[in-house]
């Protein structure tokens, strides 16, 4: 079978700062449980850049940020104050809402600053997509990471390889890194229903078809892929069970019923979602479309 590549859309973030959008995707509108996948970088930052995003809503979902290189700082409404550098995840729970920032660490501000990364969202199943806001911060020493075949593999969500990952999902998902050495010849195994692979910065093949960088590979269901490179090539796989349907997706909201996403967009628009301590200002809400 051949594989589906997706290529990403570019948009500003904030001041400028550009982010590739790879997923939804008109042909691919979710892998496992991810609908939403950003990945921005590599880039040195100018000093003078505002790289900062204010404050705004989620519900319906979470978010997963991990960094290749950079810091961030996290605010969100339920008091949470969390830096996450290199290696570490952080994990968002938006549930029946939620209210965060991302800004730009103290130290770093006014000075010219490496940033690269992933933020993705995964869909909350139904029956806890209302549930109760919450913040997991998993620090770069506890993910779990080993040795295979010459390839240092980390778990960052999920278990595989006899790893399990201490992040806590609402459904089976699978978040792997794989650092692969130059002139690897491996097969990855099936490890969920649906799997896909995504190379940052450097091109590798799969079953013998080019990957090029900053492209998506959702790869056929239940089959073994080989992977092969000619030089050290990273890469992330995302996967998990299949979603009952696609969600509803708006703004920065998701939900199985559009009704939230309309009760959601209300309650923004009336200043009703919790604020975050110590943060003023916020985030503008496009005009909501019914």
């Amino acid at each position: 079978m051949s594989l589906l590549l997706l290529k990403p859309r570019t948009h500003d973030l904030a001041g400028g700062f550009q982010v590739r959008r790879v997923l939804p995707a008109a042909a691919q509108r979710a892998v496992g449980p991810f609908v939403f996948f950003d990945h921005f970088g590599p880039v040195t930052l100018p000093a003078e850049m505002d790289s900062d995003v204010g404050p705004h809503p989620h519900i319906g979902l979470a978010t997963v940020t991990y960094l290749f290189e950079g810091r961030m700082a996290h605010r969100d409404s339920l008091g949470t104050v969390r830096e996450i550098s290199p290696g570490a995840i952080n994990w968002m729970t938006a549930g029946r809402g939620i209210v965060h920032s991302e800004r730009t660490p103290a130290d770093l501000r006014g000075r010219r600053r490496a940033m690269h990364g992933l933020q993705l969202w995964v869909a909350l199943p139904p029956e806890v997509e209302q549930c109760e806001p919450a913040f997991q911060h998993v620090g770069a020493p506890e993910i779990p990471e080993r040795w295979v075949d010459g390839m240092l593999l980390r778990v960052l969500v999920g278990d595989a390889f006899g790893l399990r990952s201490p992040v806590r999902a609402a459904s089976p998902t699978l978040y792997l890194d794989l650092d692969l050495p130059a002139g690897a010849r491996w097969t990855l195994p099936p490890l969920a229903e649906q799997q896909a692979l995504y190379a940052p910065t450097t091109a590798l093949r799969i079953d013998g078809s080019e990957l090029p960088p900053q492209t998506m590979a959702v790869l056929p269901a239940g089959a073994p892929a080989l992977l092969e490179t000619t030089v050290p090539t990273r890469c992330v796989l995302i996967g998990g069970a299949a979603l009952p349907k696609p969600p509803a997706m708006w703004w920065n909201f998701v939900a199985s019923d559009r009704a939230l996403i309309e009760a959601a967009a209300a309650r923004w628009a009336a200043d009703g979602f919790d604020p975050i301590p110590g943060e003023t200002g916020r985030i503008a809400m496009p005009a909501f479309r019914r």
